[in-house]
């Protein structure tokens, strides 16, 4: 199997736009209906992790290569080999987002970082090419 690798860069062009946005609507707050601007700098404090994300550049991503399933995030990163994994579990959460564990031989569960995580949908075909198991539980709360 050839090597996989997904990056996801925070400098993204979405990410720029909604920030744009925020702070659009945030100055609209204190221009057309004289808003506090100690409430509108708390609002705004909801932003600051984003901006920073933007202005650092950060970036995460996995890769699966050399018999390797690899992912970083920020300055945290793991790998394992694919022959210690039995399978890949996704869970569905209620608020629709994914979360994937990798259940290894040993009976560890070991969680990948979402936000190194490719589309679900991609990631899962990925892993049935290089001969993982791949089971699914929608709406799981633990």
């Amino acid at each position: 199997m050839e090597p996989y690798r997904f990056v996801r860069h925070n400098r993204a062009p979405r990410t720029v736009a909604i920030l744009i946005a925020v702070y659009a609507a945030l100055a609209s707050l204190i221009i057309l209906f004289d808003a506090a601007w100690w409430l509108v700098a708390l609002l705004a404090l909801a932003t600051l992790p984003a901006l920073w994300d933007v202005f650092t550049d950060t970036s995460a991503g996995l890769s699966i290569e050399d018999g390797e399933l690899r992912w970083f995030t920020g300055k945290r990163s793991g790998r394992l080999a694919l022959g210690e994994i039995e399978h890949m579990r996704f869970d569905t959460r209620w608020d629709l987002s994914v979360r994937v564990s990798a259940c290894l031989d040993s009976g560890k569960r070991v969680r990948l970082p979402d936000e190194a995580l490719p589309p679900h949908r991609q990631f899962e075909q990925v892993l049935s090419d290089c001969g993982l198991n791949v089971i699914r539980h929608h709406f799981r709360v633990f």
